[in-house]
């Protein structure tokens, strides 16, 4: 599994490290019962700092997507299968959206404001 960062974005790197991990939940590259990389190795090859890691994992264990276990690390919990639909739904609406000719831009737009509702 592969993580981004991009250390010149504006949005934290603990917030851009959880959202590439729940990327890979709902596109399926990361499934219940997978371990993900202890803290401090996932922190050596990003190149930031261990709390950094910390904190994205503890955010995604406070939304139920991760559970830690001392010693087993980082495991992705049974919730992740509930993504299945969800990824189903996005890629309906891309493809709608492709051949309505609607650019990403704007259907991340509709997006984000349906789900401000």
């Amino acid at each position: 599994m592969l993580f981004r960062i991009d250390p010149e974005s504006d949005v934290p790197l603990f917030e851009q490290l959880a959202a590439s991990i729940r990327t890979a939940v709902i596109r399926g590259d990361a499934i219940d019962g997978e371990r993900l990389p202890a803290a401090r190795e996932l922190a050596d090859s990003l190149d930031i700092n261990v709390h950094t890691v910390l904190r994205a994992y503890q955010e995604l264990r406070d939304q139920g997507l991760l559970e830690l276990r001392r010693g087993r690390g980082a495991v992705i919990t049974q919730r992740a299968a509930d993504y299945g639909p969800l990824r189903d739904a996005v890629e309906h609406a891309i493809a709608q959206a492709r051949s309505a000719g609607l650019p990403a831009t704007a259907l991340a737009a509709m997006i984000r404001e349906a789900y401000r509702d």
